[in-house]
């Protein structure tokens, strides 16, 4: 297979690092030899590629290598962050107040990356199937956005009022709003509970993950009377700013207490189950679904096997999807388009431009086949012609320096919050060019399916139910 020539054309376009430590090197599964000797007994070429079957499993391990090592480290940075939680709950003070926004955000710095695991029928969200039945397809549990924040504790209405009828302010039964909605006993706040009310009656009622715990350690950011006077945490540059005294001396404080507790533990629980379907060893479900992808499964568990051309199409088509639909469209356009708070990404810690930047490297890391910065094995788009490569190469630079920019003025000069606003028009422009390269980007998967033998369309990498802007 070729070298990629794709990492030496980007160099000089260096994606924005991470706001805490150094990176360190990539902890991946010794097992990509297993892959190849799983077809070992079948090295027919593909007429129309040139690749042969090794080869394809062979960058389809390297792609499993990658989910295994990015799910382990995030799940690592959820316990971090459950423990920095615990502290808070034992001790509520500014500093261990801080200290759990602080593990928060570098716990979407590992979680960012995993997003382009998505939409692939994978574990995170396959949504029929053995795969759906065996790890309950929890993303829905981890990551939902927007949420309605008034589900679950107080906020400050168009009318200056504080509102009321709430997870956090009931004690009994709590009916969320919405259609076909269940009644919840909240009496205790356990994983559990959170469980049944998460999306009930809507998927706006968000009750569980890493938006939950935002919304609880920061409070709330927008003004929904008027978002360019933003009253409510006024300054290009300022978050949520829940106070402590919520925790404290509030008569709701233990309500807020057991709340943060419980949801914590539940995102470490949900985000376990899928970091285990990517375990290098199958023992139970654990390990399951990377051996089914790369065509390891034997004996009764043999009809498991996700056939090759399926595992890579799925894949692509999810490459695809998610950079065009998802990122590029639900994050970034429905966001700087309409323009709305409501609907950035991490709105209440104003983090948003972390996740933009982090989703991409997802993107990033599979098409290179990379982790941290280091080389883990051949990658999707080595199998490209050297016109091909620099087409996308140019485009991923153009991503880059883009992001970059959102990045600089988030820690210099405003939010994005503020950078979505129409009277920022340079800043405006930035964004909304952004979202157009990441669908081109999108489109390009399309190019590196027929490299592996695969059709696509642009429509098989664009969601049919995207928000029409």
């Amino acid at each position: 297979m070729k070298k990629t020539m794709l990492s030496t054309m980007i160099a000089g376009a260096l994606l924005v690092s991470a706001c805490n430590s150094e990176p360190e090197k990539p902890v991946v599964p010794e097992t990509a030899a297993p892959a190849v000797e799983a077809v070992a007994k079948t090295e027919a070429v593909t007429a129309t590629t040139g690749l042969s079957n090794a080869d394809k499993l062979a960058t389809l391990s390297t792609y499993a290598n990658i989910a295994s090592a990015n799910y382990s480290d995030a799940v690592t940075d959820a316990k971090t962050l459950q423990t920095a939680i615990s502290a808070f709950v034992a001790e509520p003070t500014e500093a261990t107040l801080q200290a759990a926004k602080d593990a928060w955000l570098v716990s979407r710095e590992s979680y960012g990356t995993t997003e382009i695991f998505r939409l692939s029928n994978g574990p995170i969200d396959a949504e029929d199937g053995w795969v759906a039945e065996t790890y309950g397809g929890v993303e829905g549990e981890l990551n939902s956005w927007p949420l309605d924040e008034n589900m679950i504790d107080y906020t400050i209405d168009a009318n200056n009022e504080r509102t009321t009828g709430n997870i956090i302010d009931t004690v009994g039964l709590f009916t969320p709003g919405g259609e076909d909605v269940t009644a919840v006993d909240v009496t205790t706040l356990t994983p559990e509970v959170l469980g049944e009310l998460n999306t009930n009656g809507g998927d706006a009622n968000v009750a569980a993950g890493y938006h939950a715990i935002e919304f609880m350690l920061w409070g709330q950011d927008q003004d929904y009377n008027n978002m360019i006077e933003d009253t409510i945490s006024n300054g290009a540059m300022t978050a949520g700013q829940r106070p402590l005294t919520d925790f404290t001396i509030d008569k709701l404080a233990k309500r807020r207490l057991a709340y943060l507790g419980s949801v914590a533990e539940k995102m470490v629980d949900d985000l376990s189950v899928v970091a285990s379907a990517w375990e290098d060893k199958v023992s139970g479900d654990k390990g399951l679904y990377r051996a089914a992808l790369l065509e390891q499964l034997t004996g009764d568990q043999a009809s498991k096997n996700i056939e090759l051309s399926t595992a890579l199409k799925q894949i692509f088509a999810g490459v695809g999807v998610f950079s065009k639909s998802e990122l590029a469209n639900e994050r970034i356009a429905v966001a700087v388009l309409t323009p709305s708070e409501e609907d950035e990404h991490s709105c209440f810690s104003d983090n948003t431009h972390r996740d933009i930047a982090l989703n991409y490297q997802g993107i990033k890391n599979v098409l290179l086949g990379e982790y941290k910065g280091e080389k883990v094995g051949p990658a999707f788009i080595d199998n490209l012609s050297t016109e091909e490569q620099a087409e996308i190469a140019t485009l991923m630079a153009d991503i880059e320096t883009r992001i970059a920019t959102i990045n600089t003025l988030a820690t210099t000069t405003m939010h994005f919050d503020y950078q979505i606003r129409p009277e920022n028009e340079e800043s405006v422009q930035n964004i909304v060019t952004l979202k157009n390269q990441l669908r081109r980007l999108g489109d390009q998967m399309v190019t590196v399916s027929k490299a592996y033998g695969i059709s696509l369309t642009t429509n098989d990498v664009t969601d049919a139910e995207e928000t029409q802007l």
